[in-house]
């Protein structure tokens, strides 16, 4: 069984990535293929992830650009304000004491963004079903539950083996199917990385006051704690611990949990409800060797998984997925082989770099501040204090953390391919 006429590419993961990819590639004319082996509804279950995710304003500007954002927007929340704070003791929603802290504010740089806030806040599970309309209103073709057990390189094109024994080819093989890529393993290609012994504990909490906007990130010992705003007055809770302890507080009865959590929140944003279900997820960073193969590309976590610190994970994907699929339109506009070595290659040399430079940023975050060695803590509050006291700098920071400073991909600046 073949796919449904002539594919330009075929796209192993239906995740938030490859989706994208699929719209920025329909965009321009060119017909590509997903295959995933979770069914579209099984991934705007609440129960299905439980995670939200930090969205960089280029990265909506991309979903603008393709036709996504109007599915969008209705669930996405505006980050006006960030507050990172570091100490020894619970508390991230109190105000700041001393001179340890930043405050990063959308109106300093809303001359240069277009009245953007520093990024939006939404659940996965909404990202999916926005992504999955999108998808619909595209036309794009979609095999799910499908699973991909075989990639074969050929001299003209690559050719797909599904679970269920049907055959697919096309020129180029994009594997955006997760941190376990079946088609990085069909590739050859290795990973490196290592586990930081931490667990991220996820929930959604329903909060008495306002958050107006302000995303709260505090650094303690065991690691960062996250106070991330959502519609509706909620918020997504990101609480990193050692593995042992955050498998603990997963299994915590609720009272036990409300427990540790007050105390973590602190006061000003009143009465907490978090009586919905919590997620674990061990914490550790991987990397691909290298981002293409023959006829092979990777992209999003099949490329690279790091911690979520700095909530660059996704806009890394979301990244890869407008830079390939600009390398692939200027590809077939100028009569190349989508999956040709030079063209590939493109690609590789636009992410590759960037890719990595962003995963050891955020391991080095990571090993800063997630202790309390004395003579770091000083060095961590100094240099904090300083970035909080300097316009440009702060203005620098809020521009990477919004995806807007480098080679950008024309989706990420709004633009059509």
């Amino acid at each position: 069984m073949a796919a449904s006429g002539q594919m330009d590419v075929i796209i192993a993961g239906a995740g938030m990535a490859g989706v994208t990819l699929a719209l920025g590639l329909a965009s321009a004319g060119l017909k590509a293929v997903l295959i995933d082996p979770q069914p579209f509804e099984d991934q705007v279950q609440p129960t299905f992830d439980g995670r939200a995710s930090a969205i960089s304003f280029a990265a909506f500007r991309q979903w603008r650009a393709l036709g996504a954002a109007p599915f969008l927007e209705p669930r996405a929340q505006r980050i006006e304000q960030i507050l990172v704070t570091d100490g020894r003791s619970p508390g991230a929603s109190r105000p700041p004491a001393g001179s340890a802290f930043l405050r990063f504010d959308s109106e300093e740089i809303a001359d240069r963004t277009d009245g953007e806030p520093l990024g939006y806040m939404l659940e996965n599970r909404h990202i999916r079903a926005g992504l999955a309309r999108a998808v619909g209103e595209a036309g794009i073709e979609v095999r799910a539950p499908a699973r991909v057990v075989k990639v074969e390189t050929l001299a003209g094109g690559a050719r797909v083996t599904l679970e269920d024994g049907a055959v697919l080819t096309a020129p180029l093989v994009v594997g955006a199917d997760s941190r376990g890529s079946i088609v990085r393993r069909e590739a050859g290609i290795g990973t490196i990385g290592w586990d930081y012994g931490q667990a991220g504990v996820v929930a959604t909490v329903a909060l008495e006051h306002d958050h107006h906007g302000v995303a709260y990130e505090h650094f303690l010992p065991s690691g960062p704690f996250a106070i991330l705003p959502l519609t509706d007055r909620r918020a997504s809770l990101v609480w990193t611990e050692s593995a042992a302890r955050g498998a603990a507080l997963g299994d915590a009865r609720p009272e036990v949990f409300a427990a540790h959590l007050g105390r973590r929140f602190g006061p000003f944003l009143g009465r907490l409800d978090a009586g919905g279900p919590r997620f674990v997820y061990p914490l550790s960073l991987q990397l691909a060797e290298r981002l293409t193969a023959p006829r092979i590309a990777l992209l999003g976590d099949a490329a690279h998984a790091i911690h979520p610190i700095a909530g660059q994970g996704l806009n890394m994907g979301l990244k890869d997925a407008a830079a390939l699929a600009q390398v692939l339109t200027e590809a077939v506009r100028l009569g190349e082989d989508l999956g040709a070595e030079t063209v590939l290659e493109r690609y590789g040399r636009w992410r590759g770099l960037d890719n990595v430079g962003v995963a050891l940023a955020t391991d080095v975050f990571t090993r800063l501040f997630s202790n309390d060695h004395a003579v770091l803590r000083v060095a961590r509050g100094a240099a904090m204090a300083v970035v909080n006291r300097i316009g440009p700098a702060r203005r620098l920071f809020m521009g990477e953390a919004g995806g807007a400073v480098g080679d950008l991909p024309r989706l990420l600046r709004g633009e059509a391919l």
